[in-house]
């Protein structure tokens, strides 16, 4: 049976699990405005229930009755009036013209205003503007439209009832259509214990603080001036790591928006508050691009100490030779280049438009030493299917609600540090042989589940068996530390093409670059990685024959 199909009260049965689960574990959190929603929604009549949820999860606040007809719920009007009772809907509000605009279609414009032949056949935007001059005050709905047999209703209780799906999903990107998607088998979920103390708010300063943190986006969305939207950010609570987090990439968005407007001392002042990977690093370069040399040079330095990845190194070995230049300094020493094999293809042009990356690959595949397409696919999907449970370790903050696609804090600081015993468990099964087993296990147990790491459409038992074969676990291991080391950094720049000797057991990565084409920041660093962990990598250079 699908649910969604088979009971058209799908929609209210997700929302009152919503509820539920916000019982469950958060009411000592709630405040006296979610506790009365809760004590009169559990009131109402079903069909009204069933009417407010629609609203709730539709776009706007203002509806029309002729705009809410459904079949399960019957007459509208009949099922809205309790809601009006509760002080949970409005009835008849008062309208701008903007907001009557927006529930009328074009014929009903022109029959409310009586609106003359030049203006009928204008843009609804364009009636807009010429109405302007003459309405300015809202009026109600049924004055707007006297004799009207609709009906006009407000939704209260939006923003209470956006700051539960908060509470539920612990962002604002995840909405409604999650259960539909999971009803309807497009998603699936792990299935994590969520535990008392797992929980992902564990008080109300921490949902005050992220509704703070959106509402700071908004704002500077809608072109609010910085100044002011920084002045009312949450400081968020030190022990808050992946809230923490939050601010200081916004921080960061911020300062990338006034380092584009050439404002150099506002953005470095942003750079350097927040703690978020790179802004240290844009902090040299907005310092130096005001001139302040020296400045930039001393932070430089101080961050080459102890760089905080490989990709702020690499950007701060740019900028040490052009500071030392300009401050009269001697050049520092060029750091060793890996130099990977280098592969030169010259080939006659497709016949059919293609990926080079697809041309090189069928170049070069063999019936005994097969190449695949994998890109950032198979090494972090190994990654994902090996360390599975300490992945989904129901840890505090880490999972919300049974809709999760993967950690909450995947990429704060301390990822890995929160699961360091979970993931030492599960690498030292490269070191006796285990890993092999609890892979192909998982990718049996575990497949179409939504993982951050596992790319299913991109994997076959044929695929992992030769990557199991051929990739010794030592090259596993390094690669797999090295993805764990900094999470948003290393999960992309692996090379497009893999291809397997599985006579011999091995196998080599092989990034492809078409004619023009230059190796990205974090394709260097990967290559820079396996060249000095000895695993075998290539560049292929492939040049169109003419």
């Amino acid at each position: 049976m699908n649910r969604v199909l088979d009971n058209p009260l799908y929609y209210l049965d997700n929302f009152e699990q919503v509820l539920r689960w916000i019982s469950e574990r958060y009411d000592d959190l709630l405040m006296a405005e979610e506790r009365d929603f809760f004590g009169a929604y559990a009131s109402l009549p079903r069909s009204s229930r069933a009417l407010l949820v629609r609203m709730v999860m539709r776009k706007g606040t203002l509806f029309r009755a002729s705009k809410l007809v459904y079949g399960e719920i019957g007459n509208t009007h009949d099922a809205a009036l309790p809601l009006v009772q509760l002080g949970l809907i409005e009835a008849d509000p008062l309208l701008t013209l903007e907001q009557l605009f927006e529930l009328l279609q074009k014929p009903e414009i022109s029959q409310v205003f009586q609106l003359p032949a030049t203006l009928r056949a204008l843009r609804k935007a364009d009636q807009l503007a010429a109405l302007q001059t003459q309405y300015h005050a809202s009026q109600r709905y049924s004055s707007w439209c006297a004799g009207s047999t609709d009906h006009c209703y407000r939704n209260l209780i939006q923003p209470l009832c956006d700051r539960l799906r908060l509470i539920f999903f612990g962002n604002f990107y995840q909405d409604w259509t999650e259960f539909v998607l999971s009803d309807l088998g497009i998603y699936q979920y792990e299935k994590v214990d969520f535990s008392p103390a797992a929980r992902g708010f564990r008080n109300r300063r921490d949902i005050d603080d992220f509704l703070a943190l959106h509402h700071c986006h908004e704002r500077l969305n809608e072109g609010e001036d910085y100044t002011s939207v920084i002045a009312d950010l949450p400081a968020c609570a030190e022990d808050n790591e992946w809230l923490r987090s939050r601010r200081h990439k916004f921080l960061f968005q911020i300062a990338q928006q006034l380092e584009k407007q050439q404002d150099w001392p506002g953005a470095y002042q942003l750079y350097a508050d927040s703690q978020y990977p790179g802004a240290r690093a844009r902090a040299v370069r907005v310092l130096e691009k005001d001139g302040q040399m020296a400045a930039a040079h001393a932070l430089l330095q101080r961050a080459m100490l102890a760089p905080e990845s490989a990709a702020e190194r690499q950007q701060l070995l740019r900028v040490a030779p052009r500071l030392a230049r300009a401050l009269g300094q001697p050049k520092p020493a060029p750091v060793p280049q890996a130099q990977p094999q280098r592969i030169d293809l010259q080939l006659a042009p497709p016949a059919e438009p293609s990926y080079v990356e697809l041309v090189v690959r069928d170049h070069l595949n063999q019936p005994t030493a097969p190449v695949y397409y994998v890109e950032n696919a198979l090494i972090n999907s190994l990654f994902g299917l090996l360390c599975w449970e300490a992945i989904f370790s129901p840890i505090p903050g880490a999972f919300f609600h049974p809709y999760h696609r993967g950690p909450a804090d995947l990429h704060s600081a301390d990822f890995q540090r929160r699961r360091s015993s979970q993931f030492d468990s599960a690498l030292a099964q490269l070191d006796d042989g285990r890993y092999r087993q609890t892979i192909l296990a998982n990718y049996a147990a575990k497949t179409g589940i939504q993982s951050p790491f596992v790319y299913w459409e991109a994997l076959d038992q044929h695929l992992l068996t030769l990557a199991l074969d051929c990739i010794p676990p030592l090259h596993l291991r390094r690669a797999f530390e090295r993805i764990l080391s900094d999470v948003k950094a290393n999960r992309s720049g692996f090379p497009d093409l893999i291809q397997f000797w599985p006579g011999e057991r091995r196998y080599t990565m092989i990034e492809v670059k078409g004619p023009g084409d230059r190796l990205q920041d974090n394709q260097l660093r990967w290559i820079e990685y396996c060249a000095e962990h000895q695993m075998p990598i290539a560049v292929c250079y492939l040049q169109w024959a003419a």
